[in-house]
């Protein structure tokens, strides 16, 4: 099928739910490529009206009020094209009875999802993603798919753009997230700092990842927030009260926690900019669509795009500090992260003994194993498995800056899904990340060319999005299958096969 007009119409039905009309701005995207006069029509159900508006490349949302004054509404359009990414039997026969030349539809594969649900029978069909099955009838239009997901830019935030006072701003970032979550969020406070260079940013952040935000010499002022320590109520009046004294003028809220976004809301700060799935997204004045499939890098810096236009940034350097807390005695040839705040996260113990032990039978030295306090005794163990003489072990014994320092010279860093794994992506330094119970889907993966992710294609993933205590199945093969050999190739890779990613590269 082909469409020879040089500015064809065309009409996407894709009724609903709302993440599922999200996931369509790359089809609409490729589409303009291949047309960039064409006209873009998408049918949905009346409450996604002004979440469709807010699409780049979507001309005109029609609303879906019943089959035959859509159909009516789609027949007046002269339509060259009609794609079903619906398909249920009511965009079926709208699409059947639609006067219009060229009809596609997505292959939504519903029998083999219901088999699988019900009797827990696997079928070939679920291992693509949807969006992959939005993208197929591009090819028989003839539309080259140059955009195969989610972009910067394909979506307006609620609310618009923000109108800020003239003058001096005070801008306040709250991100009092896990570390990983914390580093995530420095390219959005690099952009930040990039689009308005005359604000003063003041970062509001947990005591244990201040110093993330320091080492970057981005912040004018950190605040921080002790909600795990100090009584609960208390904090949040007397931080509430700090924030309200300063007189912000805007708050950026990557966290989605309804705390977050009511801080920010009862300190009186005017612009409250945060994500449309956050739990408070009520107490926002400006709310951006959250994408599962942006990288959470990217999705952060979308939360400017009420103040800024061009969304691409740099990671920024992190200032060095007194210098690695080993020397070239030691001989270290890698640095592992085997620990994390959630069990199911963590590979075994044993598997970590018997990398350690491959990874300096290569090459002699040790290798460095870093970590918390809370995780002395799983390290200790894995220490005691693999030999002393092969690990130089500074689990609890480094500060945050202590522990920047001591990732910053290694050659390649292997991980559990966790915040270590990030700062090594920060600082450029080749990163593996081993992922069980969470997924690369989920936006978490180590950021950057030549980075590697380890995981096993189960069914059952994620089973959460932080990882739990233990697994809910009682077999937790997604990290029991995962072999040393998987994750030593991957080291290889990312150790000899990559170019060492520049601090402040591009991303």
């Amino acid at each position: 099928m082909e469409i020879t007009k040089p500015d064809p119409r065309i009409l996407v039905i894709r009724m609903s739910s709302l993440g599922d009309i999200i996931l369509t701005a790359p089809v609409f995207r490729n589409l303009k490529a291949r047309w960039p006069g064409a006209r873009l029509d998408i049918l949905v159900k009346p409450q996604f009206l002004d979440a469709v508006s807010k699409n780049a490349f979507i001309d005109r949302a029609l609303p879906f009020s019943g089959l035959f004054s859509a159909l009516r509404e789609v027949n007046a359009a002269g339509y060259d094209a009609i794609i079903d990414l619906h398909d249920t039997p009511r965009s079926r026969l709208i699409s059947l009875l639609a006067l219009c030349p060229v009809k596609l539809r997505y292959r939504k594969a519903s029998l083999a999802r219901r088999l699988f649900v019900g009797l827990r029978i696997p079928s070939p069909a679920l291992e693509k993603h949807t969006l992959d099955r939005y993208l197929e009838p591009l090819a028989q239009l003839g539309v080259p798919v140059v955009h195969s997901g989610p972009e910067l830019g394909d979506w307006s935030p609620a609310g618009g753009s923000a109108e800020l006072k003239k003058g001096p701003l005070k801008i306040c970032l709250l991100q009092t997230a896990f570390l990983g979550d914390c580093v995530l969020t420095l390219p959005l406070l690099k952009k930040l700092r990039e689009s308005l260079p005359d604000a003063a940013v003041t970062v509001v952040t947990r005591p244990e990842t201040a110093g993330i935000f320091a080492a970057s010499g981005l912040a004018a002022e950190i605040i921080e927030d002790r909600k795990k320590t100090a009584p609960r109520f208390a904090e949040f009046g007397r931080l509430a009260g700090e924030l309200r004294a300063r007189n912000f003028d805007a708050a950026i809220i990557p966290h989605r926690s309804l705390r977050s976004a009511l801080l920010a809301w009862r300190a009186g700060i005017p612009v409250r900019v945060g994500f449309s799935s956050s739990a408070g997204r009520a107490l926002l004045t400006h709310k951006v669509p959250f994408s599962w499939l942006l990288h959470d890098v990217e999705r952060n810096l979308a939360l400017l795009s009420p103040l800024a236009e061009n969304l691409k940034t740099a990671f920024p350097g992190l200032r060095r500090g007194a210098g690695a807390p080993y020397g070239p005695q030691d001989g270290v040839v890698a640095g592992i992260n085997p620990g994390s705040a959630w069990p199911t996260k963590r590979w075994p113990a044993g598997h970590w003994a018997r990398l350690i032990k491959k990874l300096t039978a290569e090459r002699g030295g040790k290798v460095l194993l870093i970590g918390g306090p809370g995780e002395q005794d799983w390290n200790a163990e894995i220490e005691r498995q693999a030999g002393p003489e092969r690990c130089l072990n500074l689990t609890g014994k480094t500060t945050m800056p202590g522990l920047m320092e001591a990732i910053r010279p290694l050659k390649v860093f292997i991980s559990n899904d966790s915040g270590p794994m990030h700062i090594a992506a920060a600082l450029g330094v080749p990163a593996v990340g081993i992922f069980g119970p969470t997924t690369r889907e989920l936006g978490f993966f180590p950021y950057g060319p030549g980075n590697r992710v380890v995981e096993t294609p189960l069914a059952c993933r994620p089973c959460a999005l932080h990882g739990s205590k233990k697994c809910p199945r009682g077999h937790f093969l997604c990290m029991r299958l995962l072999t040393v050999d998987e994750v030593f190739r991957a080291a290889q890779e990312c150790r000899k096969g990559t170019r060492r990613v520049k601090e402040g590269a591009a991303l």
